[in-house]
This record gives structure tokens, C-alpha cells and sequence, in this order.
């Protein structure tokens, strides 16, 4: 038996269509790390992530036709937006559960040194404004910066034009800063400081 593990990911579709376990498993393990990143990003609830993860590659599975091979798309960029959309369907759930109550989660140490908690100030007042974004600024954050994905990929993903994604980009940056100056964890000097430090 030939080994499935140099084949495409569009090579893999097609057996998993004629219900190919073999490629499945191979997909989902090329795969699921990439995938939970970023769901994780999107819900920054790791239980969650896993299961946002899990129910995509069920759908596939129970569903493989939705990927259409002929409109040309590469299955790692139809693959994300079924993530985050599923992602972004659990965070709707959770908010009406839940209303708009926003849990902190992080722990009370009264051991760690001044630096360090500093440092988890700085992250969660980042990691709070970065939730506090639209969905789609969020997204585009997340895919490009976090993920490392090319605007083009990105775009794609979030079925906008480049220079809608460069839009969406520029605006959740100046958010991110606008937020980030309110909550103390920057100063609004910055960027004068910058250029004359």
C-alpha cells in the first residue's frame, strides 16, 4: 500500500470523498495543530479550541462534498474559514449562555516578581483588546499576524479583496492601541518616545 503522506491536501479530499479513512487520519494529523491555533485565538478557551477543532473535521468527514474542488481553492484556506466559523458560532453560544460577562481567568500569585506580572498585565490587557475587536478585525489579526498567513491567503479565508483585509488590518491596529492607551498598558507618548529615546 502506497503511503498517503506525500499527497496533496486536495489529493486527500478526493479518497476522502470515496470515504478513505486512511486519508482522513492523515489530514487530520497534517493538520490539527495549525487548526486548534487558531480556533484557540479565536475563542482563547483551549477545551473549546479542541472540541471547535474535533466538530470541523466530523463535518468534513460526514460531509467532504462541501469542498469544492473545482472553484479552485486550496483546502487549507476553505479548511480556516469552516474553523473560525464554527469558532465564532461557539462564541455566540457561550455569549448567550453566558450574556456578555467577561470571565478573567488568569491566576492570583503573590510568588511571581515584579517583571513578570508586568509582563502577564501587559499580555492580558493585549489578549482583552484584541477580544474587545470585531469579529472580522479579530480574524484578520489572527490569520496574518498569528498564523503567519499572506494577505492573499487571508483574504480569501475571510472572502474579502486584499485591500479590504489591509483595511481591516489598519483598523483593528489603531483599535488595539486606542485600547491598549486606555487600559494604561501603553503610553500614549509611544511613539515620541521612540524617536527621541
Amino acid at each position: 500500500m502506497d503511503s498517503l503522506d506525500q499527497d496533496s491536501d486536495e489529493s486527500l479530499m478526493v479518497r476522502i470523498k470515496r470515504a478513505d479513512h486512511q486519508a482522513f487520519a492523515v489530514l487530520v494529523k497534517r493538520h490539527s495543530e495549525r487548526f486548534y491555533a487558531v480556533a484557540y485565538r479565536t475563542c482563547r478557551d483551549q477545551v473549546a479550541a479542541e472540541d471547535i477543532v474535533q466538530e470541523a473535521f466530523l463535518k468534513l468527514w460526514n460531509k467532504p462534498q462541501n469542498w469544492k474542488a473545482g472553484k479552485g481553492a486550496k483546502f487549507t484556506t476553505w479548511f480556516y474559514r469552516v474553523v473560525i466559523n464554527q469558532a465564532h458560532d461557539h462564541g455566540r453560544k457561550k455569549r448567550a449562555e453566558y450574556g456578555s460577562e467577561i470571565l478573567d481567568t488568569f491566576e492570583d500569585s503573590t510568588d511571581l516578581q515584579d517583571t513578570a506580572l508586568e509582563d502577564k498585565q501587559q499580555q492580558g490587557a493585549l489578549e482583552d483588546a484584541i477580544q474587545s475587536l470585531p469579529e472580522r478585525q479579530r480574524d484578520a489579526l489572527n490569520l496574518c499576524f498569528y498564523e503567519g498567513l499572506s494577505n492573499k491567503d487571508a483574504a480569501q479565508i475571510l472572502g474579502v479583496k486584499v485591500k479590504a483585509l489591509e483595511s481591516l488590518l489598519m483598523r483593528a491596529k489603531a483599535k488595539l492601541k486606542a485600547e491598549l492607551i486606555r487600559a494604561g498598558a501603553i503610553s500614549p507618548n509611544m511613539e515620541q518616545e521612540k524617536n527621541y529615546g
